[in-house]
């Protein structure tokens, strides 16, 4: 994973970078969220931008971010559980880095954490008619979800680096 602050980072690290800023923010004892959140791009390849995002509302926020390019794909339908599946997979693999550790318990009892699709309910969007099963999906596997316009992790920071 990469930080525009702290560089290139291993996974473990991210959780311990995230760990670090919520027990700074805590005092404010305002909302935490751990969002995760893909966005890709067609180029010659599709170009896949994954982040994960810690806010303590009205307090801030850090973010981290791995790319990976694949075979060009053009259906939206496609695109779209492919980016929720890479999504799904790194909140899973935040979970595994947490129980490995009880220093993460209070993190874990006290964050909201959410699965950020790039989709939106817009009328001339591609994607409406997708939100739903795919909202069922990630609350099937144990997350909160949000679309546009409340899905910054994907729709802003993924998008802005996707690009």
């Amino acid at each position: 994973m990469r930080s525009p602050t702290h560089g290139e980072v291993s996974l473990d690290r991210v959780m311990q970078l995230i760990l670090d800023f919520y027990n700074s923010k805590k005092v404010h004892e305002m909302p935490f969220e751990i969002t995760v959140g893909t966005d890709s791009q067609n180029f010659s390849n599709t170009k896949v931008v994954q982040a994960i995002a810690a806010v303590s509302h009205g307090h801030g926020g850090i973010y981290f971010y791995e790319v990976s390019h694949i075979d060009r794909v053009n259906d939206v339908r496609v695109k779209l559980n492919y980016e929720t599946g890479q999504s799904l997979e790194l909140a899973n693999k935040l979970f595994d880095v947490m129980e490995k550790d009880s220093a993460y318990e209070e993190l874990f009892l006290n964050a909201r954490f959410v699965i950020h699709v790039d989709a939106g309910m817009s009328d001339h969007g591609k994607t409406k008619d997708l939100i739903p099963g795919i909202i069922g999906w990630v609350k099937a596997c144990g997350y909160e979800c949000e679309v546009k316009p409340d899905s910054y992790t994907a729709s802003h920071i993924a998008d802005r680096i996707s690009k």
